[in-house]
């Protein structure tokens, strides 16, 4: 049977990297995004890195929890159909919004960097576990380092500043991210967290030089927080891409499960609050709430 991967967010950037990646390592890849004019350049890549193993394009707007739960169908009735098994799922989707946005009445960053990821993994689990030994990759991020730790609703109490919005969404995917390991250990489904450190990316380039995307403490020293931010987004999104691809290929990895994989592409400690049993057990009660998903 083939060994298939899906991307999401993987016809640029970091995702577009990482699905190179484990094309080249035999993988027949699937990317997800918006765009098909991206989606297409996507594919040829993939295809010139894996000729064997031609690649795809599925459009879905992963800010959308609608389209989430179409393109789940989509990818399980396939894997189906197909019968080969569905062996690596890279939720590598993210954003960051300067000013509050709201998906669906929900705030943005919490619905694209852990609601839609959150809601895709729990619905191909059965794809997942039927494939076994398959692999979750779920990319999270160092801002969980400068996030609000309190998860009573989507959002904390206070003003709004993307940056740490972001960090909060990301330290709330972690935390689920950790929890479905130890849910899943023994299954043939590992989980994995992987930080990608930071890289050139549509996201960076714009957002991190809007001083608007910090708290006002942090505003006071931008000068330095900004040069901070430049040269954690300066390297190229290939090398970003290292720990996913590490999470999703490496060999040494087989037979474990919630290890977060770092930027220098080797397992690294989780941030202490992605563990604590408070964050882990409210983040899973605000996912159930505003992803609720089918009944068993």
């Amino acid at each position: 049977m083939r060994k298939t991967a899906v991307v999401t967010a993987g016809t640029a950037g970091i995702g577009l990297e990482t699905a190179v990646g484990l094309a080249t390592a035999g993988y027949a890849v699937t990317v997800v995004g918006r765009n098909p004019d991206r989606g297409a350049r996507a594919v040829e890549r993939i295809n010139a890195a894996n000729p064997a193993r031609p690649g795809r394009f599925l459009a879905a707007d992963l800010g959308s929890l609608d389209e989430v739960r179409v393109l789940a169908d989509r990818i399980a009735s396939d894997h189906a159909a197909s019968g080969d098994p569905l062996t690596v799922l890279v939720n590598n989707v993210g954003a960051m919004f300067p000013r509050r946005v709201a998906l669906d009445g929900i705030e943005a960053s919490f619905v694209v960097n852990h609601l839609s990821p959150y809601l895709l993994t729990e619905l191909l689990l059965p794809t997942l576990t039927a494939g076994a030994p398959s692999r979750i990759v779920n990319v999270t991020s160092g801002a969980v380092g400068l996030a609000k730790r309190t998860f009573d609703a989507v959002e904390p109490p206070g003003g709004y500043y993307g940056f740490h919005w972001y960090g909060r969404a990301k330290l709330a995917n972690l935390a689920y991210t950790l929890d479905l390991a130890a849910r899943l250990d023994g299954t043939g489904v590992s989980v994995f967290a992987a930080d990608p450190g930071g890289a050139a990316t549509d996201m960076t380039k714009g957002t991190m030089t809007d001083p608007g995307i910090v708290s006002p403490g942090l505003r006071l020293l931008w000068p330095l927080v900004r040069r901070k931010f430049e040269r954690s987004t300066s390297g190229p999104a290939s090398t970003a891409a290292e720990s996913s691809i590490t999470a999703a290929t490496d060999e040494t990895l087989t037979g474990r499960t919630g290890v977060v994989i770092g930027a220098d592409a080797r397992p690294a400690a989780p941030f202490r609050a992605a563990t604590d049993p408070r964050v882990v057990e409210a983040v899973r009660r605000l996912s159930e709430r505003h992803a609720p998903l089918p009944a068993a």
